[in-house]
């Protein structure tokens, strides 16, 4: 089976969509980034000069370390805060990029397969058993290909698990430790 002009075209205008595809969403991501950056940035300024004016007007230095133990908890939760937004940026961004992997892989299977049934229906006589054979390895390959697949999307699902926890944990000492103060 030979390829004509026509699959070839629609097989780069696939590819160059995807490409433009995948383009934008990663665009996507690193402006959701940009934007994360410049909110922390803004709130980090605005922090900022309210603890100096805070400090600024202390009269001794008890206010300072009162002053220190109350900035701790709101500081510890915006780490936290700000933490969970990249996390969630760059694991949107990852399911996304993930997704249209995905999409192709399956797309190319199809491809894949269809090419090799075409050329199963054209197999010489006699060539049944490697034509069998064939089949069987890439049954084989896909299932082993489908089984990383889920694997990987298990360990993504429980690593997003954790760094929830831990974040959670991480808040919790926060307010813990500040009481205690």
């Amino acid at each position: 089976m030979s390829l004509t002009p026509e699959q070839i075209m629609a097989a780069n205008k696939s590819n160059l969509e995807t490409l433009v595809g995948l383009t934008t969403k990663a665009f996507a991501g690193v402006e959701q980034l940009i934007e994360l950056n410049m909110a922390a940035a803004k709130s980090a300024l605005s922090d900022t000069h309210e603890s100096t004016t805070s400090a600024l007007s202390a009269k001794d230095a008890q206010d300072l370390l009162a002053l220190q133990a109350q900035m701790f908890q709101p500081l510890a939760e915006k780490a936290v805060t700000y933490n969970r937004h990249l996390y969630d940026i760059a694991t949107g961004s990852s399911h996304e990029l993930g997704s249209v992997f995905e999409a192709q892989m399956a797309k190319g299977q199809k491809m894949y397969q269809e090419f090799f049934d075409n050329m199963a229906k054209n197999a010489p006589a006699g060539s049944e058993g490697a034509v069998a054979a064939f089949k069987t390895a890439v049954s084989a390959g896909t299932s082993a290909l489908e089984s990383v697949q889920k694997a990987v999307k298990q360990a993504t699902d429980m690593a997003d698990q954790n760094v929830k926890t831990m974040a959670a944990s991480a808040l919790n000492t926060a307010k813990t430790t500040t009481k205690k103060r």
